[in-house]
C-alpha cells in the first residue's frame, strides 16, 4: 500500500461532500506532477484528505476505489483522474502549522513543493502524521 495526500478546497468538495457522497471521483487536476501521482495509485491507497486555501489541514482519510482514468472534465484529454472512497474522519485535524513545526515531516512535498494538489507520503511520515491526527496507520 502505498499513501497520499490530496488536496481540495473545502467551499468547492469538502470533507463533508465526500462523506454524504461516499465515493467521487477526484477530477479537475491539470498539474503534470500531481497527476502522474494519480496514475501511480493503485486500488486501496490510503489518502489523507487535505483542506487547502484558508484552513490548511488534514480532515480525513480516503482510500482509493479506482484507479486513473480519462477525466471528462478534461478537454485536451491529457488528464485523469481517480475514485476515492471515504475511509475515516481523523480525530484531530493536523494543520499545516503544525507539520512544519515537526523536524521530521520537513522533507515532504507539503512543505517543499506547496502548490502541488497531489502528493506521495512515505510510510514513516504517514505514520507520524496519524499519530498526530489521532487515528491508527
Amino acid at each position: 500500500m502505498k499513501y497520499w495526500l490530496m488536496k481540495s478546497e473545502p467551499s468547492a468538495w469538502g470533507w463533508d461532500d465526500q462523506v454524504k457522497k461516499g465515493v467521487e471521483s477526484w477530477n479537475g487536476v491539470r498539474n503534470y506532477q500531481a497527476a502522474n501521482n494519480m496514475k501511480a495509485m493503485t486500488l486501496g491507497d490510503r489518502c489523507f484528505f487535505y483542506h487547502s486555501v484558508e484552513e490548511k489541514r488534514i480532515v480525513g482519510i480516503v482510500e482509493v476505489a479506482k484507479e486513473y482514468y480519462p477525466d471528462p472534465t478534461d478537454e485536451s484529454g491529457r488528464f485523469g483522474m481517480v475514485d476515492v472512497k471515504t475511509f475515516m474522519p481523523v480525530k484531530q485535524p493536523v494543520t499545516l502549522e503544525q507539520i512544519k513545526q515537526e523536524p521530521k515531516l520537513a522533507h515532504l512535498p507539503l512543505i517543499k513543493q506547496s502548490r502541488l494538489s497531489v502528493m506521495p507520503i512515505d510510510a514513516p511520515s504517514w505514520k507520524l502524521l496519524c499519530q498526530m491526527a489521532g487515528v491508527k496507520a
